[in-house]
């Protein structure tokens, strides 16, 4: 029990740190959700825009997991969709369980009703949508998906002072940077930065992290997200390991 609330005080303080004071009440519901559904705000499971709350995809697929979900259907529904004007529309069916009979959600996009961040992609916006409404029907969600906003700008830390480079390893839609968010679980867990760098290098396979592919520092920091929030001394003793030196270290 104590370490359950040891890490949902964690979550907290990555929140407070990444949005500064929201209020009381704000924090009263984060951790109300963290508790409940077990959400992440260092693995980037919630955002926080205009005074809300918001889930994301990535979210919602891990809370899928977490439950076991049996399996998720999308179908493009080909008489709403007109592929000439970019719209799309597709339907969603998750079965929680191999016995349901299924939460269907629907979900459409158009250059109307999306970012010019994801121009071109509507299809795949549509798809995501419907994935989500359906996953929030499942398993009692009440807020909403960021990706369902629209064309609402995606949301931004503070930390997030510049727009990163498309490619780099910082956030090019204007999500939280996943150096930024490496940062905060570095503060977060009292991890030594350089060694967290150095396993990072040799997690993602490079000379320095700066080298590594973007989809492979992501990768790395759930990874670490997850070592830090599951055994944070196992984690610290894996880091030690790193404090010798390159030629001698296995």
């Amino acid at each position: 029990m104590k370490r359950k609330l040891r890490s949902i005080q964690a979550e907290i303080n990555v929140a407070r740190r990444a949005w500064g004071n929201v209020g009381a009440a704000k924090f009263s519901e984060l951790r109300a959700l963290v508790e409940r559904n077990g959400v992440s705000v260092a693995l980037g499971d919630i955002c926080y825009l205009d005074d809300r709350w918001y889930v994301t995809h990535a979210g919602l697929l891990r809370l899928a997991r977490r439950k076991r979900c049996a399996g998720i259907r999308t179908n493009l529904e080909r008489h709403a969709s007109d592929p000439l004007t970019n719209r799309w529309v597709f339907k969603a069916t998750v079965y929680n369980t191999p016995q349901c009979k299924g939460f269907v959600g629907y979900g459409d996009a158009n250059p109307s009703n999306t970012s010019a961040l994801v121009r071109g992609a509507e299809m795949r916006v549509a798809e995501t949508r419907a994935v989500n409404r359906a996953l929030r029907k499942a398993y009692g969600i009440g807020l909403c998906s960021v990706e369902e906003l629209g064309s609402h700008p995606f949301p931004q830390s503070p930390h997030d002072k510049h727009a990163a480079p498309p490619n780099g390893n910082g956030s090019a839609n204007g999500q939280t940077s996943l150096r930024n968010r490496l940062c905060l679980l570095i503060r977060n867990y009292e991890l030594d930065p350089t060694l967290v760098k150095r396993y990072a290098a040799d997690f993602c396979g490079t000379e320095t992290l700066r080298d590594a592919r973007r989809d492979l520092v992501e990768a790395f920091v759930l990874t670490i997200a997850g070592e830090a929030a599951n055994n944070r001394a196992a984690l610290v003793c894996k880091l030690n390991s790193y404090n010798q030196p390159e030629e001698v270290r296995p």
